[in-house]
């Protein structure tokens, strides 16, 4: 069992969430207990994640997506009071750690992502260095970019969109995990053969067109689930704490 105040310093402390400019509030989003034994991690802060660590009986919620972000009304209504209401009958504290998570270079979105794939990050790239990059590794699984979609596809469990050529090479791939198709011209620019996110927008498709870069969305949040829980694992070993992650199916 630790305390709130120590939990929280020990995520920002990992995390560092001052060194983002960021679309909503990093840290203690939603004040519950004061002492801690349980956290439950996950992908976003839905009604459905809030009801799960309820019956996990968890004091905790860690999460990538939280419930405030820059541009809201303020109104507790609708969706909003459900979630507030459950985690305040309850006693849960929230955190939630958006940019701060993504960038971690060992246990955040993007580093983890790369280590399912197996890629080994040798730079950044992108608007507050967001965005990753990689040599190719030499093996069947990179053959080609049909060959990565492939491993994707069963890596994630899920069909991806692809807009490229599947029997071009790849010499450098580059991801940024989520919405980042906002990353895809850095990524051209730091000289990579495809490169990888969750969602894609309509003038992307052109660009990998007309610029011989493949595109790859695998879904935002299919790329975003293992950023958490290795950071609610970490903290938690570190402070003797219970720690379960739940993942809530999400098509988008």
């Amino acid at each position: 069992m630790t305390s709130r105040l120590q939990l929280l310093e020990s995520f920002d402390t990992l995390l560092n969430p001052e060194r983002f400019r960021d679309y909503g509030p990093n840290g203690l989003q939603v004040e519950g207990n004061e002492r801690i034994r349980k956290i439950v991690s996950g992908v976003t802060a839905s009604r459905a994640l809030i009801e799960a660590a309820v019956e996990a009986k968890a004091d905790t919620i860690f999460v990538h997506h939280g419930l405030f972000w820059r541009g809201q009304d303020g109104c507790v209504t609708g969706w909003m009071k459900q979630r507030l209401a459950l985690l305040l009958a309850h006693d849960i504290n929230l955190f939630a750690y958006h940019l701060p998570l993504d960038a971690h270079p060992e246990l955040g979105n993007n580093a983890q992502f790369g280590l399912k794939l197996g890629l080994s990050t040798q730079k950044r790239f992108g608007e507050q260095d967001l965005g990753f990059i990689a040599e190719c590794p030499s093996n069947e699984g990179f053959a080609n970019a049909g060959a990565l979609v492939q491993r994707l596809e069963k890596e994630l469990n899920r069909p991806v969109t692809f807009v490229g050529k599947k029997d071009s090479d790849i010499e450098k791939i580059a991801w940024c995990t989520g919405g980042a198709q906002s990353y895809f011209e850095p990524a051209i620019a730091a000289g990579a053969s495809v490169f990888i996110t969750g969602e894609i927008s309509e003038p992307q498709a052109h660009y990998a067109r007309e610029c011989g870069v493949s595109y790859i969305a695998c879904g935002h949040h299919a790329s975003e689930r293992y950023g958490a829980q290795a950071v609610a694992a970490h903290i938690a070993a570190q402070l003797n704490l219970d720690h379960e992650f739940i993942d809530i199916p999400n098509p988008a």
